[in-house]
């Protein structure tokens, strides 16, 4: 099992692990990471992990193993092969992951100005998208972007809290997925809310966001489209809206 510190401290950009074991495909197993693993349509983080000699393993890709506590950094092509017991200096593409941090945070402001049934989402770099359980076809990309841009210059704070599975299922309202459920097993569910004491969004999210709406910037709907009678996806691009 490996301690995920990014989901206490989503800036942390670099941090000093030991290497606790090594699979055959290559794949990297720490005590502690701060790589974020492919789940809930967030990609995985890469970057590089430094050795006491100086010389790096570049990570092309971070995924989940076996269960999501079993954190697997591989390494590109071609990469050195560290040792069991070896102490390295953990680095994530901070730029990347940043910019992945604030969509992701997009997601969820664009979920609150839509507050349908989620059939589907991906984060990117440049473009995230949503797909919602939404017959009517009659949603204005200028107008959902207006309300979005409305939440996100209003600077609420973004953060984390923990809750136990029994409260979740007091408050089935919180779960936004219409086909994927918060992963259970450990007691207790991870929630991202967004404005003083949640009150203008909660939901259980493992992924990474910015700690506050105005670092998200300038946003806008790229596009919707029909996926399906009753299925409308929301492209989400950065940048303002095209005249």
């Amino acid at each position: 099992m490996t301690t995920p510190l990014f989901r206490e401290d989503a800036y942390l950009s670099t941090v000093e692990a030991k290497v606790t074991g090594l699979r055959t495909d290559g794949g990297i197993l720490l005590d502690r990471t701060i790589f974020y693993a492919t789940s809930g349509g967030q990609p995985g983080d890469t970057g590089h992990l430094e050795r006491t000699d100086g010389s790096i393993i570049k990570i092309g890709e971070t995924i989940t193993g076996e269960t999501k506590d079993d954190i697997v950094h591989l390494p590109a092509e071609g990469q050195a092969a560290p040792e069991i017991g070896e102490e390295l200096v953990l680095h994530i593409d901070w730029k990347r992951r940043y910019r992945l941090m604030r969509m992701h945070t997009a997601c969820h402001i664009l979920s609150v100005v839509l507050p349908h049934p989620i059939t589907g989402a991906s984060v990117g770099e440049e473009e995230s998208r949503v797909d919602f359980d939404l017959s009517d076809a009659s949603a204005d990309k200028a107008e959902v972007t207006e309300k979005m841009m409305a939440i996100v210059s209003a600077n609420h704070p973004v953060f984390t809290r923990w809750i136990t599975d029994e409260e979740l299922d007091a408050n089935p309202g919180l779960i936004k997925s219409a086909n994927v459920r918060p992963p259970r097993g450990t007691g207790r569910i991870r929630l991202v809310s967004i404005g003083e004491d949640g009150a203008v969004d909660t939901q259980p999210c493992g992924g990474t966001h910015v700690s506050e709406t105005q670092e998200v910037g300038e946003i806008h709907i790229g596009k919707i489209e029909k996926k399906g009678r009753e299925n409308r996806r929301f492209r989400i691009r950065f940048g303002e809206m095209p005249g």
